[in-house]
């Protein structure tokens, strides 16, 4: 099988840089999706000794996708106190 792929990428050099940009397509949103698995508070994979894990964050912590050079700490809270 590998054979006749190589075979036919001789003979059509220019799908080349298709399967490149697919593979690196594929790659790039299975690292996002890891992602998003591993570092997300809202994602829980051990509920037996963190059954809540929204409540391990602070008031005033913030996930950000990227980082911002703003003081949340000082922004006023508009919900209620719990």
């Amino acid at each position: 099988m590998l054979g006749t792929f190589s075979r036919q990428l001789r003979n059509h050099p220019a799908l080349i840089p298709l399967f490149i940009f697919i593979g690196g397509g594929c790659a790039m949103s299975l690292t996002y999706l890891a992602r998003l698995a591993l570092r997300n508070p809202d994602v829980c994979w051990d509920r037996k000794n963190n059954p809540e894990p929204w409540n391990k964050m602070k008031p005033t912590d913030q996930y950000k996708f990227y980082a911002v050079s703003m003081d949340y700490s000082k922004l006023k809270k508009e919900g209620p106190d719990f």
